[in-house]
């Protein structure tokens, strides 16, 4: 019961950054931003200390780390599959519109309007 508490308290702690924002819309904008950023970090810090807060940071954790495993394609292998995805689109599209036009005149014939 208190988990949901938490969770509840820092939903309210973000929505009140982000009420904050608007009811200082008369200040500077970066005194703004300023309350919905302390509104996050509160919140976070009171859903970081349930149970829930608890996996879905872990998870988080989990997630850089495998990001950072992850080799990346070099700058010209990116290059030549974006160029070839470009061709195999440019392909297709010329392909499937050769078989709606031959379907369209197959139509047209078999309608005897064509």
């Amino acid at each position: 019961m208190t988990d949901k508490l938490k969770i509840v308290f820092s939903f309210l702690l973000f929505v009140a950054g982000i009420v904050g924002f608007y009811l200082l819309s008369d200040q500077a904008l970066v005194l703004r931003i300023l309350t919905i950023l302390v509104g996050l970090a509160l919140a976070s810090l009171v859903f970081w200390k349930t149970a829930l807060g608890q996996k879905t940071f872990g998870f988080i954790n989990e997630s850089i780390v495998e990001a950072k495993r992850v080799v990346w394609p070099t700058r010209k292998e990116t290059i030549q599959m974006t160029i070839t995805v470009f061709i195999l689109v440019a392909v297709m599209a010329v392909f499937l519109a050769l078989v709606d036009i031959s379907f369209s005149y197959m139509i047209n014939w078999l309608l005897g309007r064509g």
